[in-house]
């Protein structure tokens, strides 16, 4: 077992114990927070994936902004009677046998697949010596002597910019 294969069983550890934290704790304030190490732990395995962009994007966006955003909106809506906000179902069991025939198909497609595991390493995908994934995208994005794709990327801000001003119009009191 090489270093790479230790530190995804790791993380991948701490990924599922947090899964199950944030959908079994009673306390929501918890709930969220054992979110944000899941979200810190799928950033980590994008990591071990080489996929750089998207790992720094799950921590900004997603451990940051909207997480942020869900313990806000709990920190002002909660209310203070409830002590216990994270009601378990009295249909757990339904759920618990629903989960296990979804990883036995996954497992099952897995090892029945016609492809190939070791076969996704092969060099038809990878970059060239030099560049990451992250100079990749900024070429893409900016460059001028390929197709760009600053336009479309500055119309959707464009479209961004109008929602967020709609929205400050809509909720301004009158």
């Amino acid at each position: 077992m090489d270093l790479a294969t230790l530190i995804f069983w790791i993380i991948a550890v701490i990924l599922v114990v947090a899964a199950l934290m944030v959908v079994s704790l009673r306390n929501i304030m918890h709930s969220a927070l054992a979110l944000v190490v899941v979200f810190a732990m799928a950033a980590g395995i994008y990591i071990l994936l080489n996929a750089e962009f998207i790992a720094i994007v799950q921590i900004l966006i997603y451990a940051g902004a909207v997480t942020i955003l869900i313990l806000f909106a709990l920190m002002l809506t909660r209310m203070s009677v409830l002590q216990r906000t994270n009601p378990t179902n009295k249909l757990w069991w339904v759920a618990a046998i629903i989960c296990t025939l979804l990883g036995a198909s996954i497992l099952y497609a897995l090892m029945s697949s016609p492809r190939q595991i070791a076969t996704v390493g092969n060099s038809a995908g990878q970059l060239p010596e030099g560049i990451n994934n992250v100079v990749r995208i900024g070429q893409l994005l900016y460059s001028p002597s390929m197709y760009s794709y600053v336009l479309p990327f500055e119309i959707a801000s464009l479209v961004l910019l109008v929602a967020i001003i709609g929205a400050i119009v809509i909720g301004r009191e009158e």
